[in-house]
C-alpha cells in the first residue's frame, strides 16, 4: 500500500489533504493526516517520494541503515555508490562536517555541497568514503524534515541510469511499489541540484 499525499501551500503545515490509494484493487479514500504522524513515519525509516526545490527525491531517515539499503535496491543502484542527504539544519552540518565554503551562500537552495566528514565512519552506509553530499532544499516540505530533526536521504526518483522525474505520474512502477509515502506537489520545473566542491560549481 502506498499513501499519496497532496501537499498544498498552507501557512500552517499541521494538516495535509491525503489521498490513500490501494494499488489493487483500485480504491480511493480521502482523509486528513496530521503532521506529527508524517514526522513519526520519517523517524521510523519509512520511505518517501517527496518534492524539493529542484526535482522529486526518494528518501528516508539516513540513520536507518536498512531503509537506506532498501532505497538502493529500489533504484537498482550500485550499493557502493554514495548517496547525498538533506540536513535538518545548518548547525547539524557544522557539527558533523568540515565547512570549506560560504555555506549561507548556497543553503537553503538548489545546491548539494560535497563536504568532508569530521569522522570518516560517520553514516558510512550512506557514503563509504570521507566525503558526503549535503543539501537543504528551499522548499516547504523541507520544514517537515527539519521538525523530524533527522538527516534525510535525497536521491532522484529513477532507476539507475534512467531520467529523473518532475511529476509523480512519471514514476516507474517498480519504484512506487517499494515506497511507503508519495508526496505529490504537482509538476516541478527544476533540474538536479548543482554540486559545490570547495566553493566551486562542478558539472555532473
Amino acid at each position: 500500500m502506498v499513501r499519496y499525499l497532496i501537499l498544498r501551500r498552507f501557512d500552517n503545515l499541521s494538516n495535509f489533504l491525503t489521498i490513500q490509494i490501494l494499488l489493487s484493487p483500485h480504491f480511493l479514500r480521502l482523509f486528513m493526516e496530521d503532521k506529527e504522524k508524517l514526522i513519526r513515519s520519517m523517524q521510523k525509516g519509512k520511505i518517501f517520494i517527496y518534492p524539493t526545490d529542484t526535482i522529486y527525491g526518494i528518501g528516508c531517515n539516513a540513520e536507518n541503515k536498512a531503509a537506506v539499503e532498501k532505497i538502493k535496491e529500489i533504484k537498482e543502484r550500485d550499493a557502493a555508490r554514495p548517496l547525498s542527504l538533506i540536513a535538518p539544519s545548518i548547525g547539524w552540518i557544522k557539527e558533523h562536517l568540515i565547512i570549506d565554503c560560504e555555506i549561507d551562500k548556497y543553503l537553503p537552495g538548489p545546491y548539494t555541497l560535497l563536504l568532508k566528514k569530521k569522522d570518516p565512519k560517520f553514516l558510512s552506509h550512506v557514503s563509504g568514503n570521507e566525503m558526503i553530499g549535503v543539501r537543504i532544499p528551499d522548499h516547504e516540505f523541507t520544514k517537515i524534515i527539519q521538525e523530524a530533526n533527522i538527516p534525510f536521504i535525497t536521491t532522484s526518483v529513477n532507476l539507475a541510469g534512467e531520467p529523473f522525474i518532475t511529476k509523480i505520474s512519471d514514476t516507474p512502477p517498480e519504484i512506487l511499489e517499494g515506497v511507503d509515502h508519495v508526496i505529490d506537489y504537482g509538476e516541478l520545473n527544476g533540474k538536479p541540484s548543482t554540486f559545490i566542491v570547495g566553493g566551486k560549481e562542478v558539472k555532473r
